[in-house]
């Protein structure tokens, strides 16, 4: 393989292994702040042991995150130097940001939720709670806007010219607020509450087959489920609201999504199906005029196809179609799993239905695999661009950069996220099967104490 190619899978592995954590960080903590909110209002103990539980496995997915983020900068600067130069002022502003408004918000906070359970008050402890979450949004917030730029770059000039040539910010808040900051971000946001949301109903499932810590598995399950549902409808609505967006701002990827290569109106939306690049053509069933609608809210509306650009400006069409696809019957999948669950827990016979708590079990896979379809679709369908328009992929190259040199740290570097990968599956195994400790369901400290007293307390 080229020096490009094997860059691009690098990066590309590195941050899919990246992308597994942040989602979970950010569902998580709002599922710890909806779970410590309704311990402050209800007084409930088994709240509080749900409190203190998720906190452990928040922990653990806040620190690989952090551990497996850290490499993507320096590949910028190795494999993506000329990349880099380009965009240095409108990505150095989105990140600088990042680290002072999300990175320090959440660590900072982070050490008075994780230690500070029994030393401060149960109302500075829920303010702690609501930082670290407000500071892991805050990061998802300025990570979508940089590569949303990519997507659709604005607020900008080109300055210099040749290797020399460099995007300079000219309206910070069109930058923040190009054509696809806010739809892309919702549908992000979306997605991590979705696997914050079924993590918890995967090991409360879990803990109802196995007949363990029974009240905690009842009111997480219900909580799970409820925020899963809600949440996941919500990406059914950003997704749409998306779809639009990339109507009007990339009609070639939208094209590429769903095999489209002739200008239709009345456009049919596949749903399964295959592509027949060779003669042009998607095999497989659809719902008449559903991608006009998707694309226009209009049944009848033209959908530009592939072949009204160049070429050579394609995205690969079939893995386009397939990751678009798969993400989408996944979201579909999530919606159906989690009414059924609901459903059966209404009646009060969710535990009778074991095949269903196994479903359950395994559906925590379910976000994560619809994420990472989700951002495969939305770069491999930028291609052949690495600033939409603007910057081709082979551009962005380092100059000096090798392909044998690439080869081996991406070998290395695969061994390395497979060991950090087993790791994490290791320990968070440990926290599940030890389980949530029966002493949390007694609050200590200033917890235990009305909240006067414990301003009081010395």
């Amino acid at each position: 393989m080229d020096v490009v190619t094997l860059a691009r899978i690098q990066f590309g592995a590195t941050i899919s292994f990246h992308y597994i954590y942040p989602p979970l960080s950010i569902g998580l903590g709002v599922m710890l702040v909806i779970m410590e909110g309704l311990w402050l209002k209800t007084q409930d103990p088994v709240y509080h042991q749900l409190a203190r539980f998720w906190t452990r496995v928040f922990a653990l997915t806040f620190a690989i995150g952090v551990a497996t983020g850290i490499v993507m900068e320096f590949e910028f600067g190795t494999n993506w130097a000329t990349y880099s130069r380009f965009v240095g002022d409108v990505f150095g502003s989105a990140l600088a940001a990042e680290g002072l408004f999300a990175f320090f918000l959440e660590s900072g906070f982070l050490a008075l939720l994780l230690f500070g359970w029994d030393k401060v008050g149960r109302k500075v402890h829920f303010f702690s709670t609501c930082m670290v979450c407000l500071g892991a949004h805050f990061s998802a917030v300025w990570i979508v806007i940089a590569n949303s730029w990519m997507q659709t770059p604005a607020g900008y000039h080109i300055v210099g010219d040749g290797l020399h040539a460099r995007a300079e910010v000219t309206d910070f808040w069109q930058v923040v607020f190009n054509p696809s900051t806010v739809e892309r971000l919702a549908h992000t946001i979306c997605g991590a509450w979705c696997a914050g949301a079924f993590l918890v109903v995967s090991v409360s499932a879990y803990y109802l087959l196995k007949g363990q810590h029974l009240d905690f598995a009842r009111k997480s399950i219900k909580l799970g489920l409820l925020v899963a549902l809600v949440v996941s409808l919500l990406q059914g609505a950003t997704g749409h609201i998306s779809g639009k967006g990339i109507a009007r701002n990339q009609p070639a990827k939208l094209a590429a999504f769903e095999g489209l290569y002739n200008t239709t109106s009345n456009a049919p939306l596949t749903l399964l199906g295959f592509v027949d690049e060779k003669n042009e053509r998607v095999v497989g069933i659809s719902l008449p005029y559903a991608l006009s609608f998707m694309a226009h809210n209009d049944f009848h509306a033209p959908v530009t196809g592939l072949n009204a650009f160049k070429q050579e400006d394609w995205p690969p069409v079939a893995p386009c179609f397939f990751f678009f696809h798969g993400m989408v019957g996944i979201g579909m999948t999530m919606i159906a799993v989690t009414m059924l669950g609901l459903w059966y827990f209404h009646r009060g016979s969710l535990t009778e239905h074991r095949w269903l708590l196994w479903i359950l079990v395994f559906s925590v896979l379910l976000p994560e695999i619809a994420n990472e379809l989700g951002w495969f679709a939305a770069e491999v369908g930028r291609q052949p661009w690495i600033v939409y328009g603007v910057m081709r992929t082979p551009e962005g190259l380092s100059e000096v950069v090798q392909a044998n040199v690439v080869l081996t740290s991406l070998i290395l570097f695969t061994f390395i996220y497979f060991l950090l990968f087993a790791v994490f599956i290791y320990l968070l195994n440990d926290k599940i099967q030890h389980g949530p400790h029966q002493d949390d369901l007694i609050p200590t400290g200033k917890l235990a104490l009305p909240e006067p007293l414990a301003r009081g307390q010395k």
